[in-house]
C-alpha cells in the first residue's frame, strides 16, 4: 500500500511555509501562537492523558511554561492514554516496526510509522499523519539543503546517496523509501547505502554510483573522507549534507578540503524530522513556524538567549496524532535573540548533539580499521537489543562495554552483545578485538549532555574533533 500523501493538503501547507520563509518575527509568533492553541485544544479533546493535564484550564489562558515537561519513557508507558486516535495501539505498531519488508508502507491506511534510535533508553515509536508529512515535506522543499538548487528542488537531476541504517523503520530510511515509492521518478536518483556493510565494500558501492549528493552522518562523513584521502573513494559529490550528530567547524574544514564539496548541515529528530536548516551563512534556523524549542536548565526553567540549557524541551505543532508538548528532547540547544545577516526572522541556534567517537581498530602491524558510532549503536540495539550501554576503545585491540543495568539479565544482555558487536567487527576487517564487559557502571556523559554511546581514548585523527 502507498504511504499517505494528501495533495490539496500539501499544496496548502507549501503555500504557508513559503510565505513563512520570509515572514516578520511578529506574524512567526501568530502563527506559533494559532498553532499551539489548536495542537492544545486537540490534545484536550483526544487525549486521555493531556485531557487531565488540561482540565480546569481556561484555554484562552493556556501558557506553554506551565505545562509539564514530557518525557519518552513516561509517554511511551502510557501510550494508549497520550495518542489521540484510540485505534492506534503501541503493540501493533511495535510489530509493525519490527518487520523491514513493510518500510514506509502506510499503517492503517493512514500513517507513516518510524522509530527513534535506542540513544537514551527504549526506542520511541512514531505514527506520522498526512498533516505531519506536509509540513515535514514542505519545510524540506523549501529550507532544507535542496533549495540551493531551486532548478531542480526535489533532486530528480541528481543522484543522491544516503549513506546511513537502510534495514530498519528509521525516520531518514522510511522518509527517502516513501519518496521513492510516492514519485517513480525519483526511484532512480535516491540510493540507500548501508554504512553496516565493511568499509571496502561501501566505497566501492558509492563509486559505482558516483552520487551527484551524499545525505549521512558527521561520523560517517569523516570515513568518507579518510578514504577520499588515501585514493580509494574516487566518486567525489559536489554536495554533502549532514545531520544527526555534532559538526564542529573544524569536521566541517576538515570535509571541505578532503572533499572538495559544499558542506550543508541541518538538525532534525524522530520527533521532528526538519526542525532546523542552514542559511547561506551557515547559521542553523529554527523552523519556529512549526516547532517550539525551549532551552531549560535542570530545573526546566528557561535559560536566557544565548545561553545553553541542560536539555531541551520540543512542541511539535504538526503532530496532533501524538502530542509532543514541552517533551525532553535530550540535545543541549542554545536559542539566539540576534537576528541572522541573511534576513531571516526564524531564530538562530546552536546544536550540541552527539558527539561519539569513531574507533579505530586494528593489531600491530595490520591497517586500522576504523568503525563509525552510529554502526556500532544499530548493530548493538537492533541485533543484541542492547538499549543502555556505552563502549569504550582503551586500546588498538581492547573495548569495554558497559551498561548500567543490573543482574541476571544484563550478564545475558551483555554477552549477547560482546557475540554480536565480535561478529560485526569481524565482518568489518578487525580481528582480534578483545571486548570486556561490565555491568551496573553508567557511561561518562559528553558536551551534549547525554551519556557518549562510543568513546574512544585514543588520540582523534588531525583535524577532526
Amino acid at each position: 500500500m502507498l504511504p499517505p500523501f494528501d495533495y490539496l493538503l500539501t499544496s496548502c501547507v507549501s503555500a504557508d511555509v513559503a510565505m513563512a520563509s520570509h515572514a516578520q518575527a511578529e506574524a512567526l509568533a501568530g502563527l506559533r501562537a494559532q498553532r499551539l492553541a489548536s495542537l492544545l485544544d486537540s490534545a484536550a479533546r483526544g487525549s486521555a492523558l493531556y485531557r487531565k493535564v488540561l482540565a480546569g484550564r481556561d484555554p484562552a489562558q493556556w501558557c506553554l511554561a506551565d505545562l509539564p515537561i514530557a518525557r519518552k519513557t513516561e509517554l511511551m508507558e502510557q501510550f494508549d492514554g497520550w495518542v489521540t486516535d484510540p485505534a492506534l495501539r503501541l503493540d501493533a505498531l511495535r510489530d509493525f516496526a519490527s518487520d523491514s519488508s513493510c518500510i514506509a508502507d502506510a499503517f492503517y491506511g493512514r500513517y507513516v510509522v518510524w522509530e527513534s534510535s535506542g540513544s537514551s533508553g527504549e526506542p520511541a515509536v512514531f505514527a506520522q499523519d498526512a498533516r505531519a508529512l506536509a509540513v515535514y515535506d514542505a519545510l524540506e522543499f523549501w529550507r532544507g539543503p535542496a533549495r540551493q538548487r531551486m532548478a531542480d528542488p526535489w533532486s530528480v537531476g541528481e543522484r543522491v546517496a544516503f549513506v546511513g541504517a537502510t534495514g530498519g523503520h528509521f525516520a531518514s530510511w522510511v522518509s527517502i523509501e516513501r519518496l521513492r515509492r510516492l514519485n517513480p521518478a525519483l526511484a532512480g536518483s535516491l540510493h540507500g547505502v548501508s554504512f553496516l556493510q565493511p568499509t571496502r565494500e561501501l566505497i566501492a558501492e558509492l563509486n559505482a554510483l558516483a552520487p551527484t549528493v551524499i545525505a549521512t552522518y558527521p561520523s560517517v562523513a569523516v570515513l568518507l573522507a579518510e578514504e577520499r584521502l588515501a585514493g580509494r573513494l574516487e566518486a567525489v559529490p559536489h554536495a554533502l549534507w549532514t545531520g544527526g550528530e555534532d559538526l564542529s567547524a573544524t569536521t566541517r574544514a576538515h570535509l571541505q578540503k578532503a572533499l572538495n564539496c559544499r558542506v550543508a548541515n541541518s538538525y532534525g529528530a524522530s520527533e521532528f524530522l526538519a526542525l532546523a536548516s542552514e542559511c547561506r551563512l551557515g547559521n542553523l534556523h529554527l523552523n519556529s513556524d512549526w516547532a517550539i524549542l525551549e532551552a531549560v536548565d535542570e530545573h526546566g526553567r528557561e535559560v536566557p538567549a544565548g545561553e545553553a540549557g541542560a536539555t531541551t524541551l520540543l512542541t511539535n505543532l504538526a503532530n496532533h496524532v501524538q502530542p509532543l508538548i514541552r517533551y525532553d528532547l535530550g540535545d543541549r540547544v542554545t536559542l539566539h535573540a540576534a537576528a541572522c545577516a541573511c534576513g531571516s526572522h526564524h531564530p538562530v541556534i546552536d546544536v550540541l548533539g552527539r558527539n561519539d567517537d569513531s574507533l579505530q581498530l586494528g593489531r600491530p602491524g595490520d591497517p586500522m580499521v576504523r568503525i563509525t558510532p552510529l554502526a556500532v549503536s544499530t548493530v548493538l540495539e537492533d541485533d543484541a537489543g542492547l538499549f543502555d550501554f556505552q563502549l569504550e576503545q582503551q586500546g588498538p585491540c581492547h573495548l569495554l562495554l558497559r551498561t548500567g543495568l543490573h543482574g541476571e539479565a544484563a550478564d545475558a544482555s551483555l554477552r549477547r552483545a560482546r557475540a554480536v558487536l565480535s561478529a560485526f567487527l569481524v565482518r568489518q576487517g578487525a580481528d582480534g578485538v578483545h571486548i570486556h564487559c561490565r555491568s551496573g557502571e553508567t557511561g561518562q556523559r559528553g558536551r551534549s549532555g547525554k551519556v557518549q554511546r562510543v568513546v574512544s581514548l585514543l588520540e582523534a585523527p588531525a583535524g577532526v574533533h
